[in-house]
This record gives structure tokens, C-alpha cells and sequence, in this order.
């Protein structure tokens, strides 16, 4: 019964869907996400949409570490778990092309919902395929990206500023680029501060699913990395993945790690950078701006005792890794009408202002541009300095064969000092370049 369902689900017409998303919704609907913060602020949000049409929101969250390998079984497996679904950027190809997603641009177009209203990065990021095309799969739904805490109650300390000023030559205060980052962690790495020994920063060293990848890419990008040639991305991987800047971009992020990490941190992500943040071990922490408002909410490092900023400039410019959703309509869903009725009340303004109000972060521009946005709070210069500055992972159905091979040899060489940055580069070459023979796209 579910089979036929996807079936005609995927085949829907633009007709047939505005039709449905014209009557008011009722029903049941399960929206699955990842298990953290924002999630329960959505759980509250959603009330008023289950006020305003009667439908009754159940919700599935999935641990993070479990949630890509639980949700994409889900969607490969026609399984009948979500009617909707705020899925990780990179998924989005795979999802179109394998008609997990229902397409929205006929949708989109009845109910005046326009791309042009959300920030263009997210709407690149977490709802386009083919990227650089008007086809979406999605409505952008948790903006989010890599920046940087840091004590700022430890940098204004006058002896400290003191001490750095006179071996390093200049101040003591947010890093200008990644070389003054490295500078300001190597300073703090192993000091001993109000009778502890602290040390400079909490990175992305995880393997098992993401986590390294996600991390070193703020370095690579800024030192010159590339996908691949621009102009044609899936033939020419050599000289662009392993270029000389991208070589020197992974060996400065294998000395980050080597000299300026707290020891046994050879396989961290976000729960355990803020964990490691939190606790003062740390004088900077690298991670995903969702987690900047429980940092300034925390009772040991919160309010003035933090400061945020976006991820520093290298030799080759500015970026920083993309993080965040979209939140797209699952094809297989006994729901469609219901599904697509949140989906019209999730864009309303007002809502996505809520949203960020109560936890969330909106990537509607009308939100994120409002003259008083910035100073809102102390992080939000920082995430709009940060989402200017965006740069994803591949998107390609074939994302968990791409993202693999770079989670191996990145951690063999930055963690394990397997080989050398070259090495590791030209192997990924390799392997992407199999990927894509494989996908007949070379």
C-alpha cells in the first residue's frame, strides 16, 4: 500500500498539490529532525499550527550521531515514519533524485512563497538540486554555520594581554586571520589560569560520521581548497582538492591540533567541544553558531564571559562551512495535504520571526535584516558576518560515498600522522575521481 503511495506522491502535478495545499489541513503529521535544542523549540511552535487547523504533530528526534544513517535509511527504504522532514543540507541531492522529496516550485508559486525572501546561501544550500537551478525540494528552515567562541573574560585579563602583546607584537583579541587563531590557542595551550590548566581550542576531529570534515574545511577553503574546477567540477579534481594551498591549509590544521588541543581529543564534534568549552577547559571553541545561545545562557562561561566571531580569513580568503537545514515534504507521506499546509504556515513571516525568537534561527531575510537584529544579542553580528561567508560540502546523491573517503584520510593524517597533507589530498583525488566514474559523470 505505502509503495504505491511514493509512487504517487512523486508523479504528483502542480495542480494536484496546490489543490491539496488550498483545503485546511487536519490529520496527523510526524516531523523528524535531529534530537537537540532547536527541535524543542520547534515542538513549541508548532503548537499554533496545530491550534490553527486541527491537525495533531507528533515528532521524531534522532540523536545526532544517529540521526544521517537513521533518517537516510528511512528515505531509501520508502519507510513511513516522517511526513516531514528537516534533513542535513548535503542530502538534498539524493533526495530529489531518488524522488524521496516532493518538489515545492508549483507550490511555492500558488502560495506567493518566494526564494528571493530567504538568505541566497540557504536557499543554494538547503534546498536547490541541481545547485545553481530554480528546482526546490525544500523551504530553508534552520540557518546555521562554523564559527568561534572564545573567553573573553580571559582575554581582557591585563597580564595576559600584557604577556601576548610582547611575544606575539600585537594584541590580544579576535583573531584577524587563521594564523592569529593559531597564535592565540598555542598561547593559551597548557596554562594554568585560576589554578587550571587550560588549553587553547576545542576542534573538529571527529571520524566516525562527519565531524573532522566539517571542521577542516574552515581551514582548507580559507587557504585555497576547491571542489573542483568550477567550470567542470567532476573531471577536474586535480590541482584544485590537493592544490598547493589546499595542502597547506590541512598541514595548518594538523598544528592546530597537534599544538594547541586538549589532550584525548582525538575524536570530537559539537557535544564535545561544548562540553570541553563549558567547563573552561578551553580558550576558544570551534562549532556550529546553534550553540551560541546556551553558551550565553551558561552559568560558568555565559553573558560577558564569551565573545563570538566568524570563522577568520586565510591566505585565499574568507569562509566558513555551512551547516543548517531545509525542511521538504517526504513523497511517501499518507499526509500530503496536511504536510504542505505546514509548510505554508512554517514561511509566514510572523512565524519565522517566532521562530528565531524562541530558539530557532530563521533564514528569512525579513528577520535576519531587521535594523535591530544585530544587537539582539551579543552572537548575532557574528552569525550574520558568518552566513555571508558560506561554503557547503558536495550535495551529490552520492554524498555518503564523497564524505567517507575524506573522513578517512583527513583523521589518518591530522590525527593519526599517517603520511603527509599531500598525500592524503592526492588520495582523496583518487577516490572522489573512482565516485564519479562510478556515478558516469566523468
Amino acid at each position: 500500500m505505502k509503495a504505491s503511495k511514493l509512487l504517487m506522491a512523486t508523479a504528483l502535478t502542480a495542480a494536484t498539490m496546490v489543490a491539496a495545499s488550498g483545503a485546511s489541513a487536519a490529520g496527523s503529521l510526524t516531523l523528524c529532525w535531529a534530537a537537540w535544542d532547536p527541535a524543542n523549540a520547534l515542538v513549541e511552535l508548532s503548537k499554533s499550527f496545530e491550534a490553527e487547523t486541527g491537525t495533531d504533530m507528533s515528532f521524531e528526534f534522532v540523536p545526532w550521531p544517529n540521526f544521517a544513517d537513521r533518517m537516510l535509511n528511512e528515505l531509501n527504504s520508502n519507510g513511513t515514519l516522517c511526513d516531514l522532514l528537516i534533513g542535513d543540507s548535503q542530502w538534498i541531492g539524493g533526495a530529489a533524485e531518488n524522488g524521496n522529496y516532493v518538489k515545492l516550485n508549483d507550490f511555492f508559486a500558488k502560495e506567493g512563497i518566494s526564494m528571493d525572501d530567504f538568505i541566497p546561501a540557504t536557499v543554494t544550500g538547503y534546498a536547490e538540486w541541481p545547485k545553481g537551478t530554480p528546482n526546490y525540494w525544500a523551504l530553508p528552515a534552520y540557518a546555521d554555520v562554523v564559527g568561534w567562541t572564545y573567553r573573553r573574560d580571559w582575554f581582557e585579563r591585563p597580564e595576559l594581554q600584557a604577556e601576548f602583546k610582547g611575544k606575539y607584537g600585537y594584541d590580544l583579541g579576535v583573531p584577524a586571520d587563521l594564523a592569529q587563531l593559531k597564535d592565540i590557542a598555542q598561547f593559551f595551550q597548557g596554562r594554568e589560569i585560576d589554578g587550571k590548566t587550560v588549553y587553547g581550542a576545542a576542534i573538529y576531529t571527529e571520524r566516525g560520521s562527519e565531524g573532522i570534515t566539517m571542521g577542516v574545511t574552515n581551514a582548507l577553503y580559507n587557504y585555497g581548497f576547491e571542489y573542483g574546477n568550477p567550470k567542470n567540477p567532476y573531471a577536474e579534481l586535480d590541482g584544485y582538492v590537493n592544490s598547493d594551498g589546499a595542502v597547506a591549509g590541512l598541514e595548518y590544521y594538523k598544528e592546530l591540533y597537534d599544538t594547541a588541543t586538549p589532550p584525548g581529543s582525538s575524536n570530537w564534534y559539537m557535544g564535545e567541544d561544548i562540553d570541553a568549552y563549558k567547563s573552561g577547559q578551553v580558550a576558544l571553541q570551534m562549532n556550529f553558531a546553534f550553540i551560541w545561545p546556551g553558551v550565553n545562557a551558561d552559568p560558568n562561561v555565559g553573558g560577558d564571559r564569551t565573545g563570538y566571531f566568524a570563522n577568520p580569513k586565510g591566505p585565499a580568503g574568507q569562509f566558513a562551512q555551512l551547516g543548517g537545514q531545509g525542511i521538504s515534504v517526504v513523497a511517501n507521506t499518507d499526509n500530503m495535504e496536511g504536510a504542505l499546509a505546514y509548510i505554508k504556515w512554517f514561511a509566514q513571516p510572523e512565524v519565522q520571526a517566532q521562530w528565531t525568537a524562541m530558539g530557532g534561527a530563521s533564514a528569512m531575510r525579513s528577520v535576519v535584516e531587521a535594523p535591530d537584529f544585530a544587537g539582539k544579542q551579543p552572537y548575532n553580528q557574528a552569525f550574520l558576518d558568518s552566513m555571508a561567508i558560506v561554503k557547503d560540502f558536495w550535495a551529490e546523491p552520492s554524498y555518503a560515498s564523497l564524505l567517507l573517503p575524506m573522513q578517512s584520510r583527513i583523521h589518518n593524517y591530522v590525527v593519526a600522522g599517517q603520511g603527509t597533507a599531500k598525500e592524503a589530498l592526492d588520495g582523496l583525488v583518487a577516490d572522489w575521481t573512482e565516485v564519479f566514474e562510478d556515478e558516469g559523470l566523468r
